[in-house]
């Protein structure tokens, strides 16, 4: 192809018959098993109905995870006033934590769905990982440092008969509760891990949703907490010695700090910008090729904006020598199918530099598929 554009910057729409930038159903791009969410994409309008109700549902189940937190909060704090177990009120500290990264949570649940407009052309995806990242400070903030500050200050403390009941009791409750919510989150990304063939551990750590990341390692921490508070006390009650429940307290501290670091540096990666998986860069690859205008792509950039939405840019030749008005609406047509799936926020093409060296070419393409 040896027509060059005359200004070398991304195309610009100008057919009047042309799909608008948010438009939904075009379909046929979209592949479950190359998405990092298969089954929450789809060729559906962000306004369909399936769609509204997926996020309500989502913030259902966030403002029931506060309520259920709020409560376990309460109790810890009950159970920590009458023991005055440094290991319980480490607990106590993360469950009131927790209970404010959920406000955190739904605030970024809401502001990230906000729809493009002048001000942010690729909408306000990122939102979530600026509120993602404050509730992770949350955890750093008040769990990690009081619990850990709580240990030092207990660690000398006179040796005193202990009845840890009614925190045992607690701590239970507690358990099945952080349990049942953790195997939830657990089972919802090994499914959407096995639909890309990765494992829920490597889901998580990769998935742009900064929310089902924070709920899986908040209740993983909260779960392991509530573990080494039962047994600092059980040993506290066993030896009579407070060391083991100042012990306890500041190792759940130290687990709430590491939690908060890698949530922190997680959201910051995205925030900053954080590229797709090789095996969705290569589904749209194979996807631009499919077209029977493009003949190779030299350039493609693909960059998580949101959760679940991808900024896309790319630089491609046509087959032949093609009028420019004719590229001008087949690059429209294009742009029109990948923004018709709601895994992409944008998608701009431009043509390939003369010489350019192809990422990939279609007779390539064709081989790697025989």
């Amino acid at each position: 192809m040896s027509l060059k554009p005359s200004v070398a910057k991304p195309h610009l729409h100008t057919n009047n018959t042309a799909v608008t930038h948010n438009a939904r159903g075009v379909g046929g791009i979209y592949s479950n098993k190359e998405s990092d969410n298969a089954s929450s994409t789809d060729n559906t309008s962000n306004d369909a109905p399936n769609n509204k109700q997926r996020h309500s549902g989502s913030v259902i189940t966030v403002l029931i995870a506060i309520g259920a937190n709020l409560l376990i909060a309460i109790a810890k704090s009950f159970a920590a006033f009458i023991t005055g177990s440094a290991s319980m009120i480490a607990e106590a500290a993360h469950s009131w934590a927790d209970t404010g990264n959920g406000v955190f949570l739904l605030i970024a649940e809401k502001k990230a769905v906000k729809p493009a407009d002048t001000s942010h052309p690729l909408g306000y995806g990122k939102e979530s990982y600026v509120w993602s990242m404050i509730a992770a400070f949350g955890v750093f903030m008040a769990g990690s440092i009081v619990s850990i500050y709580t240990g030092i200050s207990e660690w000398n403390a006179a040796e005193t008969e202990t009845n840890y009941t009614v925190a045992f009791v607690i701590l239970a409750v507690a358990f099945v509760l952080e349990g049942f919510s953790l195997l939830q989150a657990y089972r919802q990304s090994k499914e959407h891990g096995a639909a890309i063939n990765v494992s829920a551990i490597d889901y998580v750590i990769d998935t742009s949703n900064p929310t089902l990341r924070g709920v899986f390692f908040e209740d993983s921490a909260a779960v392991i907490g509530l573990l080494i508070a039962a047994a600092a006390m059980g040993m506290h009650a066993y030896t009579g010695s407070p060391i083991w429940d100042a012990l306890g307290s500041i190792i759940v501290g130290i687990l709430l700090g590491a939690v908060a670091i890698f949530l922190i540096s997680r959201n910051r990666d995205f925030l900053v910008g954080y590229r797709v998986s090789d095996s969705i860069h290569q589904y749209v690859l194979d996807k631009l090729l499919v077209s029977d205008d493009v003949e190779s792509v030299s350039y493609l950039h693909l960059e998580w904006v949101g959760p679940k939405k991808i900024f896309m840019v790319a630089a491609v030749n046509f087959v032949g020598n093609q009028h420019e008005d004719s590229i001008a609406h087949k690059f429209e047509t294009i742009e029109n199918q990948f923004r018709a799936n709601p895994l992409f926020q944008e998608a701009i093409l431009t043509l390939s530099v003369p010489n350019a060296k192809p990422l990939c070419t279609k007779e390539v393409e064709l081989l790697q598929h025989r």
